[in-house]
């Protein structure tokens, strides 16, 4: 997998903090990014937003809005799973990139880092996908992989797919195994199956069932 730091970008220089909120309006409306860096002497100090600049006075500069810059960044020692991190919780398009004493060094574009995403075996490996869910207090993903695994399955990922108060749901790619087998073992351990399967032995003999019912209340 690329080193996420090939996707480094400076088609854009950074904001200067002394710009007017005219030009920045203009560069949003060029670029479409969501926010954009903002330095001074070459010092990262926020991301200025498209959504809240459009609300700002024209004639001023970004200095004037300091308070409103965001102080999301990255480093380069980040791995690429982190970055990802960075840019979910800040919903945004971009993330700059800062070194020590946060020199402003370039910034990373959503699409890039999930381009690297598909990179990953988890993603471009051929493989089956099994979703599975369980009570929170009872969760445990060493036992997932051991079921997997005890049935001689290959995990090329997992990862929490969807969480509430009461239940976790973890979402496995898989190569090898037996798939039905997998899903059985997860049934005798509380799991609920939420993938669907042509392999699935349980759920197959139940829809049998229920097309035999069909047909026998229809005579």
């Amino acid at each position: 997998m690329i080193e996420i730091t090939e996707y480094l970008r400076n088609d854009f220089k950074a904001i200067q903090s002394s710009d007017s909120i005219e030009s920045v309006m203009d560069f949003f409306e060029e670029s479409r990014y969501s926010h954009f860096p903002v330095v001074e002497d070459g010092v990262y100090i926020g991301c200025i937003s498209a959504e809240d600049i459009i609300n700002f006075e024209t004639n001023k500069k970004i200095s004037d809005y300091r308070y409103a810059l965001r102080g999301f960044f990255a480093r380069k020692n980040m791995f690429w799973i982190e970055v990802f991190e960075v840019f979910s919780r800040n919903n945004t398009s971009i993330i700059p990139l800062v070194e020590e004493e946060n020199k402003y060094i370039g910034y990373y574009e959503i699409t890039e880092v999930i381009r690297n995403f598909y990179e990953t075996p988890f993603v471009k490996d051929y493989g089956d996908v099994i979703i599975v869910e369980k009570s929170s207090i009872n969760f445990s993903i060493s036992q997932v992989v051991q079921i997997v695994e005890s049935n001689e399955g290959k995990i090329l990922g997992l990862y929490i797919s969807n969480t509430s108060p009461d239940k976790v749901q973890v979402t496995i790619k898989i190569v090898l195994g037996r798939v039905n087998e997998i899903l059985q073992s997860f049934r005798r351990y509380e799991y609920d199956i939420i993938s669907n399967h042509k392999e699935d032995i349980f759920v197959n003999n139940l829809k049998d069932r229920s097309d035999y019912l069909d047909k026998y209340l229809n005579i």
